[in-house]
């Protein structure tokens, strides 16, 4: 009885609400549209690549109900743009209906194929606008996208629309071994990447046997998703950038990042994949480079005891890695003016043992997107394989000479040695960030810092003072404690300049910079 007169009582409730409830009425527009944007800027894209998702927000202020009579794009069905209005898709659209009081969006995206204008340069600015109504009620909102030309590499399909993968030698054993890494390998007229127009790679860019990639001063390399370069078997990588006096455009640097330009992406770790250079590539130089955005900036892989470094690194910049800025396995890296920060796991690690030579380098990481278990530094002389075994290889030699190791974690070097192969290694005239409270390292004489022939003048947990860490900018402020007090002429003298080409001879700062005063 009481549920079937509490039934009665809710159905002539909504009756009576419904009986009272005034239909909705639209009104004409009446012009007085209100946006969030005078004109949607969708950015830079690459030339037949979609851009992002924008959005532009409609409000209707009044206290009318409106139904605005056409909502189109300026050069309708012709238009590169594409609307999505409330959720229907379309170039154009007829009596969109708008609350009092309320808003809707709009989605935007492009696509463009700069081949279709006619232009001398490698850009193009295209135009378009969302117009509201027409006549005396006629509004617009413009819209803007830089579209730039490429030359795009990428693997072949087959028939099947299965895409091509590489075959070369993987283990070193003289034969041609298959893999599931899908790119191809570059044509000798492909090998010298200029700075005409952009590169935009999808998968690996491979270089093959006794070639090499030679990289102009001032290219633009971009990647795709789980993309990157490969260097294989006597190949070798030579990326030839020169000093930017201007830091802002770098125009004379190379660098490598993702193919989306956006803003949003600008600082987004792990949107491609690695330069790799694979096992028995060689000679390996990268000068003024930007590697950013990376899983892993660069992976080195073997070729440890050569005369010849396997990869030599100066004046470059490796920031926001998902996961190592770079990582070497059993290979000998110089380094020097290298600026590292920012990667999941180590800004750099030497796994495996190898021969490392690092000199004047900021080894930082400020990572702050997840929980970093990692430190800045991490060497070690040992692998396990998937069954547990442990494998050793002697680190020959790692040596940090006036460096910067440091971060927002602690300790931020960390040292883990098997016995059974040799585990050499010295910090000269280096700052370092390494507190050790629970004395948890005392017993192990790696962390014997009163050895002078493992630490010779190396100051720890004293602050680099670097201007912005969090967004990649590890010059030193004039409080640095790095600052011409410990930095030794030997060094110096090798390295005579900064990586903002700044002399250091006189009395060297440690790190990639030496310090100057900067206007707040």
């Amino acid at each position: 009885m009481k549920r079937s007169l509490y039934f009665s009582l809710t159905v002539i409730t909504l009756i009576l609400w419904s009986s009272c409830r005034k239909d909705f009425d639209f009104q004409p527009s009446q012009g007085g549209l209100t946006f969030s944007k005078d004109t949607v800027y969708l950015d830079t894209v690459f030339t037949n690549i979609g851009s992002s998702t924008y959005n532009l927000k409609v409000y209707n202020r009044t206290n009318t109900d409106i139904s605005i009579p056409t909502l189109r794009l300026s050069q309708g069905q012709a238009s590169n743009y594409r609307l999505n209005v409330d959720g229907i898709a379309g170039k154009e659209f007829q009596n969109v209906e708008l609350l009092a009081k309320d808003s809707l969006y709009i989605f935007i995206e492009t696509t463009f194929d700069i081949q279709s204008v006619v232009t001398a340069e490698n850009q193009f600015l295209y135009t378009d606008a969302i117009e509201f109504d027409s006549g005396a009620n006629f509004q617009k909102v413009d819209l803007v996208t830089l579209v730039k030309d490429a030359v795009f590499i990428y693997p072949n399909k087959d028939s099947e629309g299965i895409i091509e993968t590489l075959n070369f030698d993987v283990d070193g054993d003289g034969s041609e071994d298959r893999t599931d890494i899908q790119g191809r390998f570059l044509t000798d007229a492909e090998l010298t990447f200029t700075n005409d127009r952009p590169y935009v790679i999808y998968g690996y860019a491979a270089v093959g046997e006794n070639k090499t990639l030679t990289i102009n001063a001032g290219a633009r390399v971009h990647f795709h998703s789980n993309s990157g370069l490969l260097i294989t078997n006597n190949a070798s990588l030579k990326v030839q950038g020169q000093y930017s006096p201007n830091q802002t455009t770098m125009a004379n640097e190379v660098i490598f990042e993702s193919d989306r330009l956006e803003p949003l992406y600008e600082n987004i770790p792990g949107q491609w994949g690695t330069i790799w250079l694979f096992q028995g590539s060689k000679e390996n130089e990268i000068n003024f480079a930007t590697i950013k955005n990376a899983t892993i900036g660069i992976i080195s892989e073997n070729n440890p005891n050569t005369s010849i470094p396997k990869l030599t690194i100066k004046n470059s910049k490796v920031y926001n890695s998902s996961n190592y800025g770079i990582l070497g396995r059993a290979t000998s890296i110089t380094a020097e003016n290298v600026v590292f920060n920012n990667a999941g796991q180590s800004s750099f690690a030497g796994i495996y043992g190898g021969v490392y030579n690092f000199t004047h380098c900021t080894i930082a990481n400020y990572w702050t997107n997840s929980f970093r278990q990692f430190p800045a530094l991490y060497l070690n002389n040992f692998e396990v394989s998937e069954d547990d075994t442990i494998t050793t290889n002697p680190l020959t030699a790692a040596n940090f000479n006036n460096c910067i190791i440091y971060g927002n974690y602690n300790p931020e070097f960390f040292l883990e040695q098997e016995q059974g192969a040799d585990f050499n290694f010295k910090f000269t005239n280096c700052l370092i960030k390494f507190d050790d409270p629970n004395n948890k390292f005392g017993a192990d004489a790696n962390y014997d810092f009163n050895n002078p022939a493992l630490y010779d003048n190396v100051v720890f947990n004293e602050d680099p003072d670097f201007k912005e860490p969090l967004k990649n900018k590890l010059m030193i402020r004039e409080e640095s404690a790095a600052i011409n007090v410990i930095g030794n002429n030997e060094f110096s003298n090798r390295v005579p300049f900064d990586i903002l080409r700044v002399s250091r001879t006189a009395a060297p700062d440690l790190g990639a910079y030496q310090h100057i005063i900067f206007e707040e």
